[in-house]
């Protein structure tokens, strides 16, 4: 049972640490992978930040998305934690 509980544990820091990239088409005859701008994003219009797969950050137009390297960036721009991102 302690070994158990001790992976489920390291699963869920691996999946807190990984680092989230997104594929882009440029145009049909390349394709490239652009890793993210940043670690943590916001909207345009709001005032919470977000790890870029929590429920909320995918609900965000790629128009409107603000990127973040650090949680201090975010706060210095008046951002506030994400209430239903774990982790933050």
């Amino acid at each position: 049972m302690a070994i158990l509980g001790f992976g489920l544990g390291r699963l869920t820091k691996l999946e807190e640490a990984r680092e989230p990239i997104r594929i882009e088409a440029d145009n049909l005859a390349t394709t490239t992978v652009k890793i993210l701008a940043g670690k943590f994003v916001g909207s345009k219009n709001g005032t919470k930040y977000h790890y870029p797969w929590c429920p909320g950050a995918t609900k965000i137009k790629e128009e409107n998305k603000i990127w973040f390297q650090t949680i201090e960036d975010a706060k210095r721009a008046g951002y506030t934690p994400a209430a239903n991102c774990p982790g933050l």
